[in-house]
């Protein structure tokens, strides 16, 4: 299936049994979180509507009169599902964007930090368990996801984009490489319009500054469905309803306030699409815990230069980044914060896509991992430092000889004194030939080339002493070939002096350093993972599929002539039995075949937000009126379809009910046509172009990664002539 075809990223040399356990680790919770539903049935929660098939109409391309936000995912769809089951393609898509979310963060902290395996798995688990994924599950956006799960690929193809610009020999290949997997990562994030406002964002403040015009014209093809649309219809382009900013604000959760529920990666407006714990104390906690991991790698991250200058450039654009999709929301949910983007909604066409501000604080999830991978590595060695020094203390003071004495009597050389710089921690520019790494001592060459052999003979041995002192700070990867090759970039041309250093001085973690980092790693996940126990089993249960009933089916078979469908009750939401307490957006749309007008009105906390087409409005207004089938004629109107097990309203509709001629009838639906209508039809010039942007965003998600995989083999070639 391509719309996960860029995950699909290499991983360079390192080693096969690392990138299983790391893969297999995200299998594991993606499984627990969603495992309702692999059973059989339906996702239908709140924003998220999956049926067994849908069809490419005006609205699925974005040429109705709502703004296009399911644009190109609803067209997806509708292409796919006449193959597969379309309920089955959305559960894929959810599975393998949560899989993907936690295998980048462990990909993106190896390549970044050069971080072994449990820190990986700590990195993961943060990506893919927190408030974030939760309420974003539970308020059904699904496809959201995708535009999440692609923000640590996008920055480890802008590292790479940086890494191949600034290699020598034959950097081509892995130049192209690194181009095609960033308009991968663009156009699985661009399955929704905001995923692909994430991914540019991200790629926009980490890519170099030669690269920005390359990566814009990325961003615009990769969103080339929505633009289009928006630039045919128009309707994306009106002016939103003010009402929307405080309705979709940040919301404060308990004891937290706002900016500390966003720093939580919480916060969003709908109240109910939160999981229980996040209604009791245990919010402030995880939210303590969470920021308390992160805040121990936070040095390390804005400091070390253990992958290079190009890893630190990035890490501390995320950081920036980080920062401000925290800090923005939070001021944008106060009293001159909503002033202003009321203005920003109500003068700048399209700025509604920015309402919902807390969605944008997934562009702080890969800091945050980045941050526990290096805290969990900084506390390991810390760990391990405080140990060797207990020992030698508990043996000095036994009067038996430690090996420092042994090797101040076989040396003449003073023992060097353990070093009080902390894991991670920048050197002075005179001391960047070595520094000490995170992951418990090794030493290795970071100007960018091994030493060379005269410098070597030239160096004294360490004393007993120091190969003691490295050998207790060592912390491992749990995989000797995976530490071995762990300093070689995917694209296979950048830093090889820094990447042979690494492998010359690596050696293998002493016992101790490997149970240091597997306690603190085991720690850090329970910390993560605790605090929001309900996110299991389809966050509560709540993800659970449904199914149904034929009556759908049946009607869908019976729409056989064009022409728009009205529908009734009026209103976007609906409760029917087989779908749970909660509201959820009408199927209509996605079940039958013809476009169902829709006003786009939502009730948020209390108060109802305008939507932006006209047209459905006056034909739901027509209908509760009880008027004319005439006038619904008129209107463009062929079908109206009642749905009879869900509660709204009805207003006078019997009346013009009486006056149309009834198709079907059961106990869910009933189905009428208008007589004498004159169906509206959409200039054929417009859904010609909408296709075409389609198939420009299909190439990118297809071909992008095809590409890489292609330019990473030829890299693969050049450097093994």
């Amino acid at each position: 299936m391509g719309v996960v075809g860029f995950w699909v990223v290499s991983d360079g040399g390192v080693g096969l049994r690392a990138r299983i356990i790391a893969g297999g680790f995200c299998a594991v919770l993606v499984a627990v979180v969603v495992g309702p539903l692999f059973g059989p049935g339906y996702l239908l929660l709140r924003d998220a509507v999956s049926t067994p098939r849908s069809y490419l109409t005006e609205s699925a391309l974005g040429l109705g009169d709502s703004a296009p936000r399911a644009v190109p995912q609803d067209a997806l769809l509708a292409t796919v599902s006449p193959l597969v089951d379309g309920g089955l393609v959305v559960k894929a898509i959810l599975v393998l964007t949560l899989w993907a979310a936690g295998y980048g963060a462990a990909v993106l902290v190896r390549e970044l930090l050069r971080a072994p395996l449990p820190a990986q798995l700590v990195a993961a688990t943060v990506a893919l368990w927190n408030p974030y994924v939760a309420e974003r599950l539970l308020q059904g956006h699904w496809s959201l996801l995708a535009g999440y799960a692609a923000l640590p690929w996008t920055a480890l193809a802008a590292y790479r984009l940086r890494l191949a610009a600034s290699g020598r020999g034959r950097p081509e290949a892995a130049t192209m490489g690194a181009w095609a997997g960033l308009a991968g990562c663009f156009a699985a994030a661009g399955l929704t319009p905001t995923g692909a406002l994430l991914a540019g964002v991200t790629a926009l403040v980490t890519v170099h500054r030669r690269h920005l015009l390359g990566t814009l014209v990325l961003l615009v093809a990769a969103s080339a469905p929505w633009l289009t649309a928006t630039a045919l219809s128009g309707a994306g382009a009106e002016p939103s309803d003010p009402a929307g900013i405080p309705a979709f604000a940040a919301r404060a959760e308990p004891m937290l306030g706002t900016l500390g529920s966003l720093a939580g990666l919480g916060g969003i407006w709908n109240g109910e699409a939160v999981p229980d714990s996040r209604t009791t104390p245990l919010a402030l906690l995880g939210t303590v815990l969470l920021l308390a991991i992160v805040l121990t790698g936070l040095r390390a991250v804005a400091t070390a230069q253990t992958a290079g200058h190009e890893s630190l450039r990035i890490r501390r654009a995320l950081l920036a980044l980080a920062a401000a999709s925290v800090v923005l929301p939070a001021l944008a949910a106060t009293g001159w914060g909503m002033e202003a983007m009321e203005w920003l909604v109500v003068n700048v066409p399209g700025a509604g896509l920015l309402r919902d501000t807390q969605k944008y604080v997934a562009l702080a999830v890969p800091t945050y991992a980045l941050c526990a991978a290096a805290g969990c590595t900084a506390l390991t060695a810390l760990l391990n430092r405080t140990e060797t020094a207990a020992a030698d203390l508990a043996e000095r003071k036994r009067g038996t000889p430690f090996a420092t004495d042994l090797a101040d009597a076989a040396s003449p050389r003073q023992p060097a004194e353990p070093s009080s710089q902390p894991p991670f921690a920048a050197t002075k520019p005179a001391d960047r030939g070595s520094e000490q790494l995170g992951d418990g001592g090794r030493h290795q060459r970071l100007d960018g080339a091994a030493k060379n052999p005269a410098e070597r003979g030239s160096e004294q041995p360490l004393t007993s002493a120091q190969e003691v002192t490295d050998s207790s700070r060592r912390t491992h990867d749990e995989c000797a070939d995976a530490q071995s090759a762990e300093a070689s970039p995917p694209t296979g041309i950048a830093d090889r002096g820094d990447a042979k250093a690494t492998r010359e001085t690596a050696t293998a973690p002493t016992p101790t350093a490997r149970r240091g980092t597997l306690l603190t790693a085991t720690l850090f996940i329970a910390f993560l993972i605790l605090p929001l126990f309900d996110l299991t089993w389809g966050v509560g249960n709540a993800l659970r599929p449904v199914h149904y009933p034929p009556a759908w089916h049946n009607v869908a078979q019976l729409v056989t002539t064009p022409g728009d469908i009205a529908v009734l009750p009026g209103g976007m939401f609906r409760k029917f039995p087989y779908s749970g307490a909660a509201p959820v957006l009408d199927p209509a749309p996605r079940m039958l075949p013809n476009d169902v007008l829709q006003t786009g009105e939502l009730p948020v906390r209390g108060r109802t937000v305008s939507g932006e087409g006209t047209r459905a409005r006056d034909v739901e207004t027509l209908l509760l009126q009880g008027g004319s089938a005439q006038d619904l004629a008129s209107l463009g109107v062929e079908w109206v379809l009642v749905e009879r097990t869900t509660p709204g309203p009805l207003g006078q509709s019997k009346n013009t009910l009486a006056q149309l001629d009834p198709v079907y009838s059961d106990d869910d639906l009933a189905l009428y046509r208008v007589p004498g209508n004159d169906p509206i039809v959409a200039a054929q010039n417009h859904r010609w172009l909408a296709i075409t942007a389609h198939l420009l965003w299909a190439a990118l998600l297809i071909g992008g990664p095809a590409l890489a995989v292609v330019a990473r083999r030829r890299s693969r070639t050049a450097i093994e002539a």
